[in-house]
């Protein structure tokens, strides 16, 4: 398909010094690491939460690589391996909820990122791991995001997309050693936070939110859609937004992305600030735990961003002595909604932009950041996740510039990477995907927040009805899917393998939870 992409007077922020590496280094390209994780609610058939225990068909939730569970029961986590190949990676993710999907008796799987029909935050089933000492904690975890946040936020799902470069092409691009690639990936995740604002414009499906996350101060800025729903106009991801997945306490963190020494610095004043709030709950009721302790973080996964520096764990290592270790080893995108027209939430198309963004953020200029600079990014993210299709809409980048201009150009810039993709890669299509989000910032109706709110005000359906509608039809196409009845029998295998793993761990004598909890708190 032969795609031609209209000329944009724009800065040019992508050197050709830059550009000539990327070249250099293309034959490493279809050497990239990626793996998705999908959280997604179990739902009734009529559109409310499932009371229902994780099943066990599924394997333990603490051991089964594959298939867990996020804060609720209810709420499970599909989780990829890692794959050098997209179409590899998403027939990965296929397979697994295909498996899940087919497990499940008069349930679905819900396919918003907002949370199905729930009455109230104790008809929320907190996830449960079993009796060792680290599923203990895992729940006390979720328990304590509860009393800070309430369960119905944390019922919001969305797609988690892992990206790491190989060696070799860190090599060919210049980064010899470990640390130098721990400071491109730091150099990557600046730029991917002033930048990240149009991830939520192109693929934010959240323009809609349930009644019950909606605090009464912002009611009046809200539209009505239905009984039970709410919406913005113009919105792109409200659950990206203020009233979405957020934390007032985490809000005036100083942590700089500057270098791996400025961002474990500020992390380790957050997991051991104590504050007030949290002091507020106590550590125990009754006996019983209400959180890991009162700090601003009780552990590292309460940080809510939009991208995050990670390194793979050793069974009781803290992620932040990890990367103070070894360095950063891959970053994790946590800003893209689930797709609800694609059964698996995300498709190869917006992946392959997704690839190509990240590699601008790597390859351009970098510059600190700043406390300043935060609180632009910060006011640029609310604007576009609330009103990212309004006509005119400025952003601060710092002087003020029409996001639909500014859109533009940081696509524009993506094309010379898409093309260098596209001589390298089996699937040479790159430049396509760079296309199809270029007409969203011409044409907003394509954007996946337009396309719902579309559906639902010219249907009869309400909110919760559709879901039902598109989680039925998704259960249907997973049926009719292509996957193997060997990788269905390998799941299978990995669940029962996961459940005789917890078994077996239940059984080994610990230490008491008091001493294990000093330890898994310590930093």
């Amino acid at each position: 398909m032969s795609i031609t992409l209209p000329k944009v007077n724009l800065n040019s922020i992508l050197t050709s010094e830059r550009l000539a590496k990327l070249k250099t280094a293309g034959v490493y390209l279809p050497t990239l690491q990626r793996g998705i994780e999908k959280e997604a609610l179990r739902s009734t058939l009529d559109g409310g939460l499932s009371q229902a225990a994780h099943p066990r068909i599924l394997g333990s939730p603490l051991t089964n690589p594959n298939i867990t569970t996020d804060f609720s029961e209810a709420q499970v986590e599909l989780i990829t391996q890692v794959h050098p190949s997209i179409p590899s990676c998403l027939q990965e993710l296929a397979e697994i909820q295909t498996f899940v999907s087919d497990s499940l008796e008069e349930e679905l799987l819900w396919p918003f990122s907002m949370p199905c029909n729930i009455k109230e935050d104790d008809s929320i089933p907190i996830a449960q791991y079993g009796s060792t000492n680290l599923a203990k904690a895992k729940t006390i975890y979720r328990r304590g995001l509860s009393n800070r946040y309430g369960s119905k936020m944390q019922t919001i799902s969305g797609i988690h997309y892992n990206f790491s470069l190989s060696d070799a092409c860190w090599e060919e691009l210049g980064y010899s050693d470990q640390e130098s690639r721990t400071q491109g990936y730091f150099d990557l995740i600046r730029n991917f936070r002033r930048w990240s604002w149009l991830l939520v414009y192109l693929f934010g499906a959240s323009p809609t939110i349930p009644k019950q996350l909606v605090p009464a101060s912002d009611l009046a800025s809200l539209s009505f859609l239905d009984d039970q729903n709410f919406y913005m106009p113009h919105a792109t991801s409200l659950r990206m937004g203020p009233m979405g997945y957020q934390s007032t306490a985490q809000n005036n963190l100083a942590i700089s992305y500057n270098s791996l020494e400025d961002y474990l610095e500020g992390m380790a004043l957050a997991l051991s600030q104590t504050h007030s709030e949290y002091q507020k709950v106590g550590l125990k009721q009754n006996s019983i735990y209400q959180q890991l302790n009162t700090a601003i973080l009780q552990i590292e996964n309460e940080f809510y961003g939009y991208i995050r520096p990670k390194r793979s764990l050793s069974d009781g290592e803290r992620p932040i002595t990890a990367l103070k270790k070894q360095g950063v080893e891959y970053v994790e995108v946590r800003c893209l909604d689930l797709d609800p027209y694609l059964p698996t939430g995300i498709d190869s198309k917006q992946i392959q932009f997704i690839d190509t963004f990240l590699m601008l953020c790597l390859l351009c200029e970098s510059p600190p950041d700043s406390a300043e600079e935060n609180r632009l990014i910060n006011e640029n993210n609310a604007s576009v996740a609330n009103w990212g299709r309004k006509p005119k809409l400025a952003l601060n980048k710092p002087d003020q510039i029409e996001m639909k201009n500014w859109g533009q150009e940081l696509i524009m810039q993506c094309q010379p990477i898409a093309e260098i993709f596209d001589a390298n890669c089996q699937n040479p299509t790159y430049s396509e995907a760079i296309a199809i989000q270029l007409e969203k910032l011409t044409n907003p109706s394509l954007t996946p927040s337009a396309k719902l709110l579309d559906h639902i005000k010219n249907s009869s359906r309400s909110f919760f009805e559709l879901g039902v509608e598109l989680a039925e039809q998704h259960k249907q196409q997973t049926k009719a899917h292509t996957v193997s009845i060997e990788s269905q029998s390998r799941l299978a295998e990995k669940a029962r393998a996961s459940l005789q793993s917890l078994n077996d761990l239940e059984l080994i004598e610990e230490e008491s939870f008091e001493s294990f909890l000093f330890k898994y708190t310590s930093i």
